[in-house]
């Protein structure tokens, strides 16, 4: 009898272990595409708002959603070694102006950033086809609490910001001019 059910889910093991091993392999490939997997997440966040506006429903999911999506927001912004809580001997912002450069490390990483609300997206829609999760409550009142929350969170992680003097954005690769070593002029040699 365990023989036969041995066998029986084989090829479900097998089938689930191709479409993982798919599934890495396409998500792989999107790494590089930033803008791309970016635009489709907004795709994914349109479809999934004009299902709510549609339904006229699922404001509890909706906003855990956005509660969620606020904890992965500050986890972008906020560095891998926090200095006010940790110390460690890698890397770490630097504090004064005569601290050595040290490059900002992010708690979330990007990919991680962009995979996360992308499957929050599509655990919400899937919630969205359930009744249990669709809780009568009047919207308007979490609405207002979700905005007071954010505010009040990205106030602090501004003054954060500013206190230890980080920026987590960059803005493309920093391009560097051609060195010029000592005794070179800008006249050509014939």
């Amino acid at each position: 009898m365990e023989a036969d059910g041995a066998a029986a889910s084989f090829p479900l093991a097998k089938w689930r272990s191709d479409f993982s091993r798919a599934f890495q392999y396409y998500l792989d490939k999107s790494t590089p595409h930033t803008t791309g997997r970016w635009i489709g997440t907004v795709g994914v966040a349109a479809i999934y708002s004009l299902r709510v506006y549609f339904v006229q429903g699922f404001y509890i999911v909706t906003y855990g959603l956005g509660i969620y999506l606020l904890n992965l927001l500050i986890g972008f912004l906020s560095p891998l070694v926090d200095p006010e809580i940790e110390v460690s001997d890698g890397p770490a912002l630097p504090t004064k102006g005569s601290d050595e450069f040290r490059p900002f490390v992010r708690r979330l990483p990007e990919f991680k950033f962009w995979y996360s609300i992308t499957k929050a997206f599509c655990v919400a829609f899937v919630m969205t086809f359930f009744s249990v999760f669709d809780v009568p409550v009047f919207w308007p009142i979490l609405l207002c609490y979700w905005v007071v929350l954010f505010f009040l969170t990205m106030k602090r992680q501004i003054v954060h910001m500013i206190k230890y003097k980080y920026v987590p954005f960059n803005m493309g690769k920093q391009k560097y001019g051609a060195k010029k070593g000592p005794g070179s002029s800008n006249l050509s040699k014939d």
